[in-house]
């Protein structure tokens, strides 16, 4: 009887215990944080490091060729890529002009206009001499897929320069030039050109690049030096905010840079140090304000308030080296994790790139803006 009782008693216990492992387990599982990062597309051939979609759903990509034959630009279509806008365009060849093909494609995204629109620096890569007719900004029409403007930059990129990207508001352009320390204001009706804030303390790389714990390195081993980069445009259009690709992060009243009869010191006094951010492969803006700056040397997503505060969105070592990224019409924040900084020309030439280079994309719930 007693015997009875104690092993009733003991299988009521354990059946307890498993209900109370179940419970607990299944807390944890609800606890634990789920993996946010959603590979978009994924290439064993391709250094893709930016990337924009338009609101059709099509999705572009710029591409640093590690071997002859590779595009400058492409369209993803069904897991595969094809050169864009035509072969032609991404066929340049040594010793050709650059009036009518991409010599070295820097950055791309979707413009205001919905048309594609690309930056070439204009040089086939870093240190290397400008090709005529290089440094442009070229404007694709996507319901023809073909070129319907090519702005010359050639008035305002020259010798050292390295056009980088660029962002909009109303009918101006501003780039920014990563080689000879500058930003450029460029009127889209005109095709006119300014340089400003040329060697100013914010447009010039003052730190070490760093990613991965190491400060980049190109081939004969010298530290790589990348000036003004990374920009965004603020969603009413009256601040632009700029980097070094080193950090830190400035910014400026529109008004300013586009008012001409502004002298380079009146124009260097409205400038404002805005975050301490760090190394940054790249950004993006939401319409709420909020800059998503990709630390290279943590391999996270930054998220930068619109007074300054800094705080972490996702770190994931998978997240190496995420170039520049585009927030699409759904929320989603797309990080191409190019991993440039192991490639041999920024690697001390040693080539470390582990297969496949991934696009990644994460729900952020924000809207995007498009400058």
């Amino acid at each position: 009887m007693t015997y009875g009782i104690l092993s009733r008693g003991r299988e009521a216990c354990a059946a307890l215990c498993v209900i109370i492992i179940f419970i607990l387990a299944s807390s944890t599982a609800m606890a634990k944080p789920a993996n946010k990062l959603h590979p978009e597309f994924g290439s064993n051939a391709l250094i893709a490091n930016g990337v924009t979609t338009s609101s059709s759903g099509r999705r572009f990509v710029v591409v640093q060729p590690q071997k002859p034959g590779q595009p400058e630009i492409a369209e993803i279509t069904a897991g595969n890529v094809r050169p864009y806008p035509d072969a032609a365009w991404n066929g340049w060849r040594e010793r050709q002009d650059g009036e009518h093909a991409f010599v070295g494609a820097n950055s791309l995204r979707i413009g205001p206009d919905g048309a594609l629109w690309i930056v070439d620096r204009g040089a086939p890569g870093i240190g290397k001499p400008l090709v005529k007719g290089g440094p442009k900004l070229v404007r694709i029409d996507l319901a023809t897929n073909r070129v319907t403007r090519v702005y010359d930059l050639a008035s305002a990129a020259q010798g050292a320069s390295f056009v980088d990207d660029v962002r909009f508001n109303g009918g101006i352009a501003y780039l920014t030039d990563a080689g000879r320390p500058a930003l450029i204001v460029l009127d889209l009706s005109t095709g006119q050109t300014r340089r400003v804030l040329e060697n100013h303390a914010s447009t010039v790389a003052a730190r070490p690049l760093v990613a991965e714990g190491r400060q980049l390195l190109d081939s004969d081993g010298r530290p790589v030096v990348v000036h003004a980069d990374q920009l965004e445009v603020s969603s009413d259009g009256l601040w632009l905010y700029y980097q070094p690709c080193s950090g830190p992060m400035y910014r400026i009243a529109t008004r300013f840079l586009d008012d001409p009869s502004l002298d380079e010191a009146t124009l260097s006094g409205h400038v404002e140090r805005f975050a301490d951010t760090p190394s940054t492969g790249g950004t993006a803006i939401d319409a709420a304000g909020t800059i998503y700056v990709s630390d290279t040397d943590r391999s996270r997503i930054l998220k930068v308030s619109a007074t300054g505060e800094i705080s972490t969105l996702i770190a994931d070592p998978r997240l190496a080296w995420v170039d520049a990224m585009w927030i699409d019409d759904e929320g989603k924040l797309w990080m191409p994790a190019a991993q440039l900084n192991r490639t041999p020309g920024l690697n001390h030439g040693k080539d470390a790139v582990r297969w496949p280079i991934t696009l990644y994309s994460i729900a952020v719930g924000a809207k995007p803006v498009r400058r």
